[in-house]
């Protein structure tokens, strides 16, 4: 797509939201090319120390973990990885969930002029930690998913972003002994305790990633009931694309009683649905929907756990397991032992697999819903019969954030879920009743996976 973003365009852009690799800007500008539009911008971390969010360009080793992927190394070449991996992502999301989006180029004053626009916008520990990338020559166009394409109906939509984290507890044979609360409690909740000791929030959330992911109706409400109290960075509702609840950014820690009742109001009067109904409608979506079955089956293709995956990893990058070296137990070094002598390209598969896994764990859900506006069967798009209200709701289901996680991050994932564990282990709610493992996602929770929160 010839599209050039001069200075001059940069006034048609606002911000919408950011990730840790990525900041969106949202187009209010009349180009019809562009409306309906968001463009993801890459960002750069101020602290030069910590590990790149995603991936620039790919080292010797990461050809070797992708390079069994058709044409995603050659991808590098022409810029468009993140075309590319969406094209990998899709099979096993979907399709129709997945929007790679085109390659859009930008002008270094474009770049600078939007992120001064932008910067009273942005979260103030956004601020602190990254920029905008001006050195950047493109970004990537892709359609806004929190409204409907094409012209705007009578009726309002509204699009609910979640970011769902990992759903199931791991079972892997290669966590030890001492991390065996890893196969009891999910990674989520562990994570909880130690940022609420850090002080990155002032309230636990009640979100329980195992509900969400049941399959069960009632508990995916219960998922849901729990986001409107503590919406941290894992949901936020869109009215007609404008960001009506939740954080800029994953700001927002927790939620006035207040700000609530004001976004139930404003829910109410542009959709005429009461909180309870909305969540059934979400709920319903969800249910109907099965995209979290998929996203499901995509984090399971992690089956060894970090702590199999990094001994891996160091053999892949031909350097001596650092992980081995502290390790005193003969019959855990034994197991470890076992994966040192896989084939090159086994290791590749598991690494990348996990990878792969790390991506769906950390991406978000985008639903958007509008009433349909005449009983008709043919739409393009999927619906829920609303049964309180008597009403069927157009909907669609897109995954966003889906950035390839780089090989070199694989240390920083091993620490940090070290640091979690460690940490719950000795000050956190050890005493409570453990989680039932039954509780993982509908296709059981035997299967073995490590959540990574980013």
């Amino acid at each position: 797509m010839d599209v050039v973003l001069q200075a001059g365009d940069a006034g048609d852009w606002v911000y919408k939201g950011e990730g840790a690799a990525n900041l969106i800007l949202s187009y209010t500008g009349s180009s019809p090319s562009m409306l309906g539009k968001v463009l993801r911008v890459k960002k750069i971390l101020n602290d030069k120390a910590q590990p790149a969010p995603t991936c620039e360009v790919f080292s010797s080793s990461e050809q070797l973990v992708w390079g069994e992927i058709p044409g995603l190394v050659e991808s590098l070449k022409q810029d468009c990885l993140p075309q590319a991996y969406a094209q990998v992502m899709s099979q096993h999301l979907g399709a129709n969930h997945v929007d790679g989006g085109v390659r859009a180029r930008v002008s270094k004053e474009f770049l600078e002029i939007v992120g001064k626009n932008v910067l009273s916008s942005r979260p103030a520990w956004r601020v602190s930690a990254s920029a905008i990338d001006t050195s950047a020559d493109s970004a990537l166009l892709i359609s806004d998913h929190s409204l409907f394409s094409g012209k705007p109906r009578r009726s309002s939509c509204i699009a609910v972003e979640i970011k769902a984290k990992c759903g199931f507890l791991p079972s892997s044979e290669y966590i030890s002994q001492e991390n065996s609360i890893k196969k009891q409690v999910t990674r989520y909740k562990m994570h909880q305790q130690l940022k609420f000791h850090q002080g990155q929030i002032s309230k636990i959330s009640d979100y329980d990633p195992l509900d969400l992911f049941s399959g069960s109706k009632e508990r995916i409400r219960t998922a849901i009931k729990s986001f409107f109290s503590t919406p941290q960075n894992n949901f936020r509702i869109f009215v007609d694309g404008s960001l009506g609840f939740g954080g800029m950014g994953g700001g927002a820690d927790t939620v006035h009683p207040d700000e609530i009742e004001k976004c139930l109001e404003d829910l109410t009067k542009v959709s005429g649905l009461q909180q309870s109904d909305f969540i059934e409608l979400l709920s319903e979506a969800i249910f109907k929907s099965g995209v979290l079955d998929k996203l499901l089956a995509t984090q399971k293709l992690d089956d060894h756990d970090i702590e199999g995956a990094i001994h891996l990893y160091y053999d892949i990058i031909s350097q001596p397991c650092l992980v081995c070296k502290n390790i005193t137990d003969a019959e855990l070094l034994h197991k470890y032992s076992v994966l040192h002598s896989l084939s090159l390209d086994k290791s590749c598969k598991i690494v990348r697999d996990f990878l792969i896994a790390a991506t769906t764990k950390d991406c978000s859900l985008m639903m958007c819903f509008r009433p349909r506006e005449c009983e008709t069967t043919d739409s393009e798009y999927d619906s829920v019969f609303l049964e309180p209200v008597n009403r069927t709701y157009d909907y669609k289901a897109y995954f966003v954030d889906l950035d390839v996680k780089p090989l070199d991050k694989m240390p920083h994932y091993f620490k940090l879920d070290q640091k979690i564990v460690n940490f719950y282990t000795k000050n956190g709610e050890v005493g409570r009743v453990p989680c039932d493992s039954s509780k993982g996602g509908s296709t059981g929770g035997d299967d073995s996976k490590a959540q990574l929160e980013h």
